[in-house]
C-alpha cells in the first residue's frame, strides 16, 4: 500500500511540475515591457463625477469645444428616424408629417425632443448634445416647410 500511495503522489508532483513548467513556457512569450504591461492593466472607463458632464460630452463625442450644427447633429443621431419615418417619425422636409407638430410651437417640439414623446427617448439617440444642439437639429429638420 506504501508503495502505490508513493506512486499517487509522484504522479500528482509531475503533474504539478508539468503545469509550472507549461505556465513558465507561456509567460516568457508574452510582452513583459512596461508599455505592454500598462495596456493590458489600463482602466476600461472613467468615472464621470458630477460638474464635469460638459468636458466628458466633448469627450466622448469627439467633437471640439463648438456646438455641432443641426445638419451634424441630425446626420450623427436623427437621420436613423427621421430620414425614413421610423415609428411614425416625422420625416426630415415633409410638410405633411410636420404641419401639426409645427403648429404646436417650437417650444413644444423642443421640450417633445428634450424629453421624448412616444416613441421617441428623450434626446433621441444624442445623449450628449445640448438643448441648443437640439433645437439646432430641428430647425434643420424643418428649413423650408
Amino acid at each position: 500500500m506504501k508503495v502505490l500511495a508513493q506512486m499517487k503522489w509522484k504522479h500528482i508532483l509531475a503533474v504539478i511540475a508539468g503545469v509550472a513548467v507549461a505556465g513558465s513556457v507561456w509567460a516568457a512569450g508574452e510582452d513583459m515591457s512596461r508599455e505592454a504591461i500598462i495596456e493590458r492593466i489600463k482602466p476600461v472607463a472613467k468615472v464621470r463625477l458630477a460638474g464635469d458632464e460638459a468636458q466628458a460630452s466633448n469627450e466622448s463625442s469627439g467633437e471640439s469645444q463648438g456646438a455641432r450644427s443641426g445638419e451634424q447633429v441630425y446626420n450623427q443621431a436623427c437621420a436613423a428616424c427621421h430620414a425614413s419615418g421610423v415609428l411614425d417619425a416625422p420625416k426630415k422636409g415633409d410638410a405633411g408629417d410636420w404641419e401639426e407638430r409645427i403648429a404646436q410651437g417650437m417650444d413644444v417640439l423642443l421640450e417633445h425632443s428634450i424629453d421624448g414623446f412616444n416613441a421617441m427617448p428623450p434626446r433621441g439617440t444624442c445623449t450628449n448634445c445640448s438643448d441648443e444642439e437640439i433645437q439646432a437639429a430641428i430647425e434643420y429638420m424643418i428649413e423650408g416647410i
